[in-house]
């Protein structure tokens, strides 16, 4: 999973970043890697992979991982190529998800690009960067269809929907918000629209408004009637606090996290937001050799989660032997399930499910 981070300049953007990726090094046993300054890789935290390891000691242990993309600066105009409006919209092209950092705090000596607090009108100004870039995409798209309408008349309904689609977004709205029905949805599969990618929306508040009565804050309201009309995820976030987690371990760390009210570091909190955004699950696998977990998205049957860890199991695929992560630690251990009759032989059709731990059979 890559999560795109994009934001207007002295919103708590890059501080959020260093510390959600400085925190996941920490928290997770996985080392932080920097292939570019403005890249991280943070391992997925996951209680079930610590248990798995506990039980097997395994030479290797490998957690499924997550890339922080920080994006480029943006300024109006970057869908003209304005600034650094061509990478700024190239880099979002790449990642799964974006979460879009929105200052909800006040602070005079941090001065906003526009003068003054207004979260509504940032978001709309990023927002209406790639709307703009998604209707030169669909413009082109239309002049495509318009023309096949002449040797086939099936692409009518085609054309139809496509202006209806393009009048939705030049009243300002994503193509997230637009409601598309399944056909629709595998129309506009090959013409890929930056403002249909799924959004967590930071809300990055003061440390007095995250430790106290959240929902009084009248900017992060804005935030939240903007997702829900948006179909965005909205996560209550302060980057001041995050920085201060991030220097944390062990029981300091729980602590100054119980204080705050909550169970979980910012990390955490964002990466099941992007997971149930994105449709993710993991499935494990488990031995002596190696303890590892495995992204897949939800209804990947058997065979093409196979191939995630090589394409000759997916080609060769026999079965899968599967139990369960809870009847795992119930039993205490792999032959205990079995002697239970916990651990089911399932065929090309099964459909995996989260915590599930396979042994997957095959024959090239």
């Amino acid at each position: 999973m890559k999560l795109g981070m994009v934001g207007l300049p002295n919103v708590g953007k890059s501080t959020l970043f260093n510390a959600l990726t400085n925190a996941g090094a920490e928290s997770a046993n996985y080392p932080f890697c920097t292939i570019e300054p403005n890249v991280g890789i943070v391992s997925v935290p996951d209680e079930r992979l610590d248990k798995l390891k506990e039980m097997y000691d395994p030479v290797k242990f490998t957690p499924a991982t997550l890339e922080f993309v920080d994006i480029a600066g943006l300024v109006k105009g970057a869908s003209k190529g304005e600034g650094l409006g061509n990478k700024f919209l190239g880099d979002i092209r790449e990642v799964d998800a974006i979460v879009h950092v929105v200052r909800c705090f006040e602070d005079d000596n941090i001065i906003h690009v526009d003068g003054n607090i207004n979260p509504r009108r940032d978001i709309e100004t990023i927002d209406l960067e790639l709307i703009f870039s998604d209707l030169e995409l669909l413009e082109r798209r239309i002049d495509r269809t318009k023309k096949l309408i002449k040797s086939d008349k099936k692409y009518e309904a085609e054309a139809e929907f496509l202006e209806e689609l393009k009048a939705h977004l030049e009243s300002g709205k994503s193509a997230r918000s637009f409601d598309f029905t399944e056909e629709q949805a595998e129309i506009i599969k090959t013409t890929p629209l930056l403002s249909a990618k799924p959004v967590i929306y930071a809300a990055n508040l003061s440390e007095e408004d995250f430790r106290g009565n959240i929902e009084n804050s009248e900017h992060y309201k804005t935030v939240c009637e903007i997702a829900e009309a948006d179909h965005a995820a909205v996560l209550p976030i302060c980057a001041q606090l995050e920085a201060e987690i991030a220097d944390m371990e062990g029981e300091d760390k729980m602590m100054f996290l119980s204080e705050l009210g909550l169970e979980v570091s910012g990390l955490d909190r964002i990466i099941k937001e992007g997971y149930s955004l994105l449709g993710l699950i993991s499935f494990l696998t488990a031995g002596q050799p190696e303890v590892r977990a495995w992204t897949i998205r939800k209804g990947t049957k058997a065979p093409q989660a196979a191939g995630k860890i090589h394409t000759d199991f997916e080609r060769g695929f026999i079965r899968a032997e599967v139990v369960s992560f809870d009847d795992l630690m119930s039993c205490g251990s792999m032959a205990a399930a079995k002697e239970k009759g916990l651990v089911r032989s399932e065929g090309k059709e099964y459909v995996m499910r989260d915590g599930d731990i396979v042994l997957f059979k095959f024959n090239v």
